[in-house]
């Protein structure tokens, strides 16, 4: 059914009508009821502080029944809570933080661990690359690039093998 279709569909309902299909689509389709939850009760600050407690337990999971996890590392968790924020319409602000906080953790553990795995890094510049890419689409840049800078300084700090290609980054963004 194109877009179309469905507006002259919907036309066509009464108001009682269309109250009682929407009602059914909240019962039925969780993310009708995730997306209705948000609109009418939008606590950013709350969605956006778990968030952060999930992706930072990526790299520092909690104790369970008195020994350490091992960390996961999963970059997917970061991608798949900011795509749910983008869906939401949550404000850019939060998640250009999430965006960034993601890779802050995960060069705060990099700081403190040996990583060996070349996809981690890899991995790390594809998000900073993707969120640079998004503050520059929501003309929030400016209000991000101190972050950014401080981002690439550690890869520097850090002896990143991929550090050039942040480096390039930032460098197509100053002119």
């Amino acid at each position: 059914m194109s877009k179309r279709d469905l507006k002259k569909y919907l036309s066509e309902l009464n108001k009682e009508q269309l109250e009682q299909q929407i009602i059914e689509l909240y019962e039925k389709f969780s993310p009708v009821k995730v997306y209705y939850n948000f609109v009418f009760n939008p606590k950013e600050e709350t969605l956006l502080q778990e968030c952060k407690l999930k992706i930072s337990n990526e790299y520092y999971p909690l104790k369970k029944s008195g020994r350490r996890s091992k960390p996961k590392m999963r970059r997917s968790v970061a991608q798949k809570h900011i795509k749910h924020f983008i869906l939401l319409g949550v404000d850019p602000f939060v998640i250009a933080d999430v965006m960034l906080y993601n890779i802050e953790i995960a060069q705060t553990f990099a700081s403190e661990n040996a990583i060996k795995h070349e996809l981690f890094f890899k991995s790390m510049f594809n998000s900073f690359e993707q969120a640079v890419i998004f503050l520059i689409g929501n003309g929030i840049l400016q209000e991000f690039k101190s972050r950014l800078k401080v981002i690439h300084q550690q890869t520097i700090n850090q002896k990143w093998y991929n550090e050039p290609e942040f480096n390039a980054v930032l460098e197509r963004i100053e002119y």
